[in-house]
């Protein structure tokens, strides 16, 4: 109940007045059943400006730091993010993306909107990166359209390290879903995965304008803490 309060009376009304976001190919999102939203990630602002625009309930996949936060500011950070439909994954250890892909698939049996972030993290310099095959597993696993989104603007609003976010017009942009049904089964095979997660992101990139960079986020943050990082470039190619 808390969620559609804050969509539809709180949150979601304060921030169309505010930021007044252009949206372009909302016809692209299922009216009913099971399907994941997947799109490049660019501020904190992310989590809420999609959401508000959406007329479904989307669930998306959250750090697990959001959940865990000491004291009294945690608590109220924790139960906020459960209240907008975030669910916490732990994201360290070697087990971290089974245990994300599970609770994906456990939203999308139930017939919901998941979104999913496949860069696994925010990029620090507005750039797209290599995108996780988790998204990918669970498209083919739980044979759901995949539809891809991009947030444009919202580095420039709230770029790292910005806690409160400037107040400028935004562009939320969703593409034709996408079919992996003829993958169906093969969600065991790397090199399937690579080539759907790599279409997603292919979508992605033409929907965002974004310069891609053939690495994963995470990596390049932690090999260049500070820095502007080079990184490496390629070519995505439709699948």
């Amino acid at each position: 109940m808390f969620y559609y309060v804050l969509k539809y009376v709180v949150l979601g009304p304060l921030l169309r007045l505010l930021f007044r976001p252009r949206i372009e190919g909302l016809e692209h999102i299922p009216a009913d059943g099971a399907a994941i939203v997947a799109g490049n990630h660019l501020s904190f602002s992310d989590h809420f400006l999609m959401p508000a625009i959406l007329k479904r309930r989307i669930t998306f996949l959250a750090k697990a730091e959001y959940f865990t936060g000491p004291g009294l500011k945690g608590r109220l950070t924790a139960s906020f993010f459960r209240s907008a439909g975030q669910i916490p994954v732990d994201r360290s250890g070697k087990d971290a993306g089974q245990a994300a892909i599970r609770e994906g698939l456990g939203v999308l049996e139930k017939g919901e909107l998941l979104g999913i972030y496949p860069e696994g993290t925010r990029s620090h310099d507005g750039r797209l990166y290599k995108g996780k095959v988790g998204v990918a597993v669970m498209a083919i696993k739980a044979g759901v359209p995949v539809v891809p989104c991009a947030m444009v603007g919202t580095f420039e609003i709230q770029p790292p390290g910005q806690v409160i976010p400037s107040i400028r017009r935004v562009t939320i942009r969703f593409g034709k879903p996408l079919d992996f049904s003829r993958f169906a089964g093969m969600e065991n095979e790397k090199a399937v995965l690579r080539a759907a997660t790599d279409e997603i992101m292919y979508e992605i990139l033409t929907l965002s304008g974004q310069e891609y960079v053939d690495e994963y986020a995470a990596k390049v943050k932690a090999g260049h803490a500070g820095q502007q990082p080079p990184g490496k470039f390629r070519r995505l190619r439709r699948h």
